[in-house]
Formats: C-alpha cells, structure tokens, sequence
C-alpha cells in the first residue's frame, strides 16, 4: 500500500500545479456585457391621451445618465504609493547547572565521576524588511449602468479590450455611482466609484514573459516544505 502511495505522490504533485496556472481572460465576459434591451425599462402602452409617459421630453433635465442602460465615461485616476520598513532582533542566553547530589553526607559518582550536569545555550535572531511601492493608473473606459437602486445609486460596469501585434491588453470595471457625482458629459473619476473592481491587465507574449512560471511559483509557495 506504501508504495503505491508513493509512486502516485508525483501524480498528486502535478495536479497540484496544474491548479497553480491560472487561465488567461477572454472578452467578452457575461458579467461586464453591456445591458441588452430587453433588459432595459419598457415604455408604458399608448393610453390615447395627447401626452404620452413613453415618448415624453424633459426640457429640465441635464442629460445625465440614469436609467439601465445608459453610458458613463470612467476617468482612471488611480495613484497608490505604500511603503513598509520593520526590524528585529532578539536574543536569549540560558544556562542550567545541577550540582553533585548529596546522600548522607556523601556525593554520588557513577563509576567514579561525580554526577553533575550543566548546560548552556545562545541563541539569536535579526531580521529586516523594507517595502515601498508605487502604482499609478490614467485613461477613459466607457461602461453602462446595470442596475439603479432605490436611493438612486447605480451600479456599473464595462470592458476594453485592445488588440496589440503582440497580444492583448483590457481593463475591466465595475463599481457604484451616486447621480450627483456624474459630471455634465456624463463623467466620472474612478476615485468616486464605491466598492470599486478596476483590473489591467494583457495576454499575449509581452505579458506571458514577465509572469513567473508554475514551477518557480511552487518552489516558493506553503507547499515547497524546505
């Protein structure tokens, strides 16, 4: 039985890495599609009256995107800048001595040596980490509302794709906007979107050499055990 555990244990280890390749994006996702029209609000039926809900014009209203299915430009503002230095050192010495036992007044030997013992031990750690780190992230993307809450925040997403000669690149987003924080041309930054989900990213060659293969990621993932 051992052994056949141990002639299937490369199996297990393969499996295990070929969990560690995460597959590449494709668009046309489902989740940021945009909102086809049989999901958006349906004009009321025509009641015979001169003015009709459906095809009525507010001559008061600004423009701005509303409604499901309306588009809002996404402005990519994103600066982060993080940075992280830690220290430490420790250092612990112990010693133990047991002196000679005494049994009525004699000291007990074992084949002549006297019985003692003593023990000492040092030991110490130092240790030092520094972080910093920068991102910085600027464009458009054009997204359409997907949903319109009952206080009036709405939810958005969307997807951009580019076709390079060497791959592709895409940025995907999805977040919640308040009315008041759209701008006259039906804008917004990136910074006002709540619970935001901003991804950048590519395939193709370009982005496949600088990612770190499967095997170098094992050997310093938890289940490398050295």
């Amino acid at each position: 039985m051992m052994t056949r555990l141990l002639r299937l244990w490369p199996l297990f280890g393969l499996v295990l890495l070929t969990g560690c390749v995460n597959k590449a994006p494709k668009p046309d996702n489902p989740y940021y599609a945009p909102i086809q029209p049989a999901q958006m609000q349906q004009p009321k039926p025509v009641n015979g009256s001169i003015y009709q809900a459906g095809t009525g014009m507010d001559l008061y209203s600004d423009g701005r995107a509303h409604r499901v299915g309306d588009i809002i430009t996404v402005v990519l503002t994103e600066r982060t800048q993080s940075s992280k230095s830690s220290s430490t050192d420790t250092d612990k010495t112990t010693n133990i001595g047991i002196g000679v036992p005494n049994v009525l007044g004699q000291d007990l030997t074992l084949f002549g040596n006297p019985l003692s013992a003593s023990m000492n031990s040092n030991s110490g750690f130092e240790g030092t980490g520094n972080s910093d780190m920068r991102n910085s992230l600027s464009g458009n993307i054009t997204v359409t509302i997907h949903q319109v809450m009952p206080n009036g925040t709405m939810l958005v997403r969307g997807e951009k794709w580019l076709t390079l000669n060497q791959g592709d690149e895409y940025i995907r987003v999805s977040g919640l906007v308040r009315p008041q924080d759209i701008g006259p041309d039906n804008s917004i930054e990136s910074t006002r979107l709540a619970d935001a989900r901003i991804t950048y990213s590519g395939t193709g060659a370009t982005h496949d050499a600088n990612v770190m293969g499967w095997l170098a990621r094992f050997f310093i993932s938890p289940l490398w055990p050295f």
